[in-house]
Parts: structure tokens; sequence; C-alpha cells
């Protein structure tokens, strides 16, 4: 008689926070997450403005204009100022840009929501674009992280991003290049701000013990006058490289730096939840099978990890890791020696349970971190697949062995493997990488 599977926690996630949407009339989403047992709230304002809307010219726009939007604004010209007073409520302002949006945010008391919204709106909207070339210069300077001393890209999701999407946006730099970054001028990031930050491609996300009523309120007040604009528009991505694909990029280090890549599918596909799970089954803490087989197990590398990176129409299934040249070929070995398993052979349907009750567990904790909840909201949204924890919960407690082996035997196969190496001996590493896969026993 078959075992009961673990039930995971009781109650369905909605009986604890369900997000309120509203659409101000300049196309602005207003998303609010009201969780009244916290003490703390998070504001975000999300973008689509990122690497993947830009030129071979304008690469790096998006990421210099978010630096730029902190050397103040026509309400807030004093940048000391201004995060003085974010930061008397208990906040931080800060903000990223990745390659298909941007985010601003901070924390801050919930009695203070209207001042981090004020100051954040007026960032967004009214930038003064001041210091563009002392800006540029810290730019330059950041970039530096990614190269070597003879500025080679050294950075191993650059060079995977390279290899899956070409010259396509997707495969820019987020940080654009010293040349395109050196290029931009004023009018580039203007231009970049007047198409993109508009109320059609913001979403503002807040979550904490706050009102819905009072969000949408502030929302209007601060952010309701920004122009409508348009939805970003964006280029199909091209279709996955027929593999296998090797890069290797020389680099002085002590360890060599290695990420394996197989096509995903966006969060909004119907197998999307069997690629979670089986993203968990391989990567879910020290118990999961690529951790405890790689670290635990072989003790041949210090750390390894997999990920599953989507955007609203593609996705990238990586694995990456680090560890000494002479075992280059024994960790990537293993891992596609795993993920040969997965395909192979369904997972039973308790360790299955498992991941499912996991992931259950994982977006309930999320309801007691307001900036969990609010980058749920903000990506859901601006990746065109918004739903809430409950939905997404059942979406992927109805995935059965099956679907996991279906969507494993699709994804892991050689002609769509991409694998990159930097580090020491970049020659002996793509070798290593290429035997690897010769034995690998993927179909």
């Amino acid at each position: 008689m078959p075992r009961r599977a673990p039930s995971g926690p009781p109650g369905p996630l909605r009986r604890f926070v369900e997000p309120r949407r509203a659409v101000l009339p300049n196309g602005l989403t207003v998303l609010t997450a009201r969780t009244p047992g916290l003490h703390s709230a998070m504001v975000g304002i999300y973008v689509r403005a990122g690497s993947r809307h830009e030129t071979t010219a304008t690469n790096g726009v998006s990421h210099f204009l978010e630096h730029l939007l902190f050397r103040g604004s026509e309400g807030h010209p004093d940048t000391r100022a201004m995060n003085a007073a974010v930061e008397a409520v208990g906040g931080s302002l800060d903000a990223a840009t990745a390659r298909d949006h941007a985010c601003y945010y901070t924390s801050l008391h919930p009695a203070a929501l209207a001042t981090g919204l004020a100051i954040l709106g007026d960032m967004i909207r009214r930038p003064l674009f001041r210091e563009v070339d002392l800006e540029r210069q810290v730019i330059l300077e950041e970039i530096l992280d990614e190269v070597d001393a003879r500025g080679n890209d050294v950075d191993s999701d650059n060079l995977l991003k390279r290899i899956a999407y070409g010259r396509h946006p997707l495969g820019f730099k987020i940080a654009g290049t010293r040349r395109s970054v050196r290029a931009l001028r004023e009018r580039d990031l203007r231009t970049h701000h007047e198409r993109l930050y508009t109320g059609a491609n913001l979403v503002l996300a807040v979550a904490g013990p706050v009102s819905p009523a009072e969000v949408v309120e502030l929302a209007a007040r601060h952010l309701g006058e920004a122009p409508r604009g348009t939805v970003a528009a964006v280029t199909p991505p091209p279709p996955w490289p027929t593999g296998p694909v090797f890069g290797a990029v020389e680099h002085d280090d002590a360890q060599v730096e290695f990420a394996v890549a197989f096509p995903g599918v966006p969060e909004r596909h119907p197998d999307y939840p069997a690629f979670l799970c089986l993203r968990r089954l391989l990567d879910d803490g020290l118990s999961s099978r690529l951790p405890f087989e790689v670290v635990e197990r072989l003790g041949l590398a210090y750390s390894i990890h997999a990920a599953l990176e989507t955007f609203a129409d593609t996705a990238l299934f990586t694995f990456e890791g680090a560890c000494s040249p002479p075992r280059l070929g024994r960790v990537v070995s293993a891992v596609l020696r795993l993920l040969a398993e997965v395909a192979a052979e369904p997972v039973s349907a308790e360790e299955l349970a498992r991941v499912q009750q996991r992931h259950r567990m994982s977006l309930t904790f999320a309801l007691d971190s307001p900036p969990d909840l609010v980058g749920w909201l903000g990506t859901g949204e601006v990746l065109d697949a918004a739903e809430d924890l409950e939905q997404r919960c059942r979406r992927v407690e109805r995935v059965a062995p099956a679907d996991v082996q279906r969507v494993a035997g699709q994804a892991f196969r050689r002609r769509n493997l991409l694998a990159v190496a930097v580090g020491p001996r970049a020659a002996a590493a793509q070798r290593a990488l290429e035997r690897a896969v010769s034995a690998s026993g993927l179909p």
C-alpha cells in the first residue's frame, strides 16, 4: 500500500494575504499585499526598462539611468537630505537593473508610506540628470568587476547569455561595455527615460500592514501624472542554439568557474510548474540530489547551484559552480549524470511530494517578508505572469512524476547543452567540458 504523501501546511495561502490590484488612468499598475500582523512595509517601483530594451549603441543606458536617478530630482535636489529622509523612517533607498526591468525600492515604517512614495515617485518622474560624467566614471569602475586586466569578459553569466542569445538584446551585458558607456550622452538618457518611464511601463508594489486604498491614493498623487506612453516593445528571442556549444576564457584564478545551461520555459507556460519541481528536486537544500551527490558524497566542490531564470518569453535552466581545475571534468560529469537519471527514471511520488510541500512552505514563509512579497508581485507583473501564491502552489501540486520526467527528457539533451568555463588553462577546461558531455549519457 503506497504511503500517504505529506499534506503540507494547513490552509490556503490566500487566507493570509490576497493581493489587491488597481490600474490608474495613466496605465500604472498598483499591487498591494496587506499583511496586518507585520511591523514593516516595503515599496518597490518596477519599470520595464532593462538591457533587453536597448540597442548595441545604447547598451548600458538602463543601468546608467538607474544610477543617475539617485543624483537628485526636482523635488529632492539635495541627495543627502533625500536619503536622510528615507533613513529617518527606517528605510534605505536602493535599486537594481536586470535584463528585462529595473526596480527602485525601500523598506520603511508602515506609518511613513507617504514619505517613501513621495521620494521614489519624484525620483522616477522628475530626475535632474545631474553629474552625468561623474556617474559615468562610477559605472566604468563597476564594469571592471566583470573583466580581467586585458578587458576580456570573465563573467560566466554574461558569457552564457551571449552564447544563448547571440546578438539579441538578451545577450547584452546589463551594465553595457566600457565602449558603449563612454559613448552615452545625456540626450540618450533623457530619451530612454521619456520612452520607458511611463505609466504603461510602471508597476508599484507595496507589502506590509498598509491600506490598499491609501496605497492607490498615494500612487495617484505621486505617479499618476506620469505620461501614459506605451508598453515597451521587445524583439522575440532567437531559437535556442543547436549544441552542444562550449566556451572557455582564460582567467588567472585558483579555481575554474563553470556554467551549464539548457532551455527552460517562461512562468506562464503550462510546463513551468514541472520545471519548478525539477529544479527543487535537483537543488533545494543539502539533502537534494545535486549538492548531496557533488558536495556531500563526492566532495568535488564547495558548492553548486541550479537555477531557473525566466523572462516573459524564454528561460534558462542553469547549473553553476566552481572547483579546482583538475576536478572540472569530474564535477560536470557528476552533474550531467544526475540530469540523465531524472530524464530516464521517474521520480518517486514520495520525493515529489516532499518537493511540493517544501515549495508551499517557502511561499508561506514569504508571507512574513514584505520584500519577498513585493518581489513576487512586481516581477510577476513585468513578466506577464501574475498569479497569487495559492494559485502557484496549486499549479505545482498538480505536477505528477511523469511530468517531471517528461520535461527533463525534453530539456536535458546534448543538442540543447551550452557550457562555459572561466579560469586557468582555458583550452584544457574546454576539453574537459567536451569529454564530460561525450560521456554523460545524455541523449
